[in-house]
Order: structure tokens, then C-alpha cells, then sequence
């Protein structure tokens, strides 16, 4: 394994070849063909993988949750680049999270 899959740098590097995408040619790139039918669908996948991870996990099957996490993971940084959100803005949410109880930064939140 290299550095970059030790650290999560994985990530950012897969975020860059994502953006790196936008706007190629929907025949020869999957990610292209993604950002092309737009947002709705890229919503839809993510939806998606996030069932079939659960699926996998509720069945115990820790290498189908390996598998659909990655498809989970890829389909999310998509979502990301097609949404302008950078992982420099995830990674700080999850940063200023750090040290507070999942209890207490949920009730801090501004409820509707």
C-alpha cells in the first residue's frame, strides 16, 4: 500500500482525476457520463451505493461492505465536484467536530 492509501490523501487525489473529468467526453469516462446527466442523477447514486452498503452490511458481509464503500466513496466525491464542495470543507466540518460528543454536536445544530 502507498502512503497516499494510508493517510486518506486517497481522497483528494481521486477528488482531482473526478474534476479532472468534467466536461470529457460522456462516451469514454464514466464520471464524465455522470456529471453530464446532472445532478439528480448523481443524487441517485450515491442513494444508491449507500443502500447497497448498508445491504451488505446488515448481511455481514464484510467484503461487499469494502467494495460498496468505495463505490459509495466515489459516487460521494462526485457529488462533491458536481455540488462545488472541496474536501478541504469536509475534512475542516469534520476537523471542528473533533473532541465533541456525536450527542452534543447534533443538538448544537440549528433544528427546522
Amino acid at each position: 500500500m502507498s502512503k497516499d492509501t494510508l493517510n486518506g490523501s486517497l481522497l483528494d487525489t481521486l477528488y482531482a482525476v473526478i474534476e479532472s473529468r468534467r466536461g470529457a467526453d460522456p462516451e469514454s469516462s464514466h464520471t464524465a457520463r455522470l456529471f453530464s446527466r446532472g445532478i439528480d442523477k448523481i443524487c441517485q447514486k450515491v442513494g444508491e451505493e449507500a443502500v447497497e452498503t448498508v445491504i451488505e452490511g446488515a448481511q455481514g458481509r464484510k467484503e461487499g461492505v469494502v467494495g460498496e464503500s468505495a463505490d459509495l466513496l466515489y459516487h460521494l466525491l462526485v457529488l462533491w465536484a458536481a455540488s462545488g464542495v472541496k474536501p478541504a470543507e469536509v475534512w475542516a466540518a469534520l476537523e471542528g467536530r473533533k473532541g465533541i460528543s456525536g450527542i452534543a454536536e447534533k443538538a448544537s445544530r440549528k433544528q427546522d
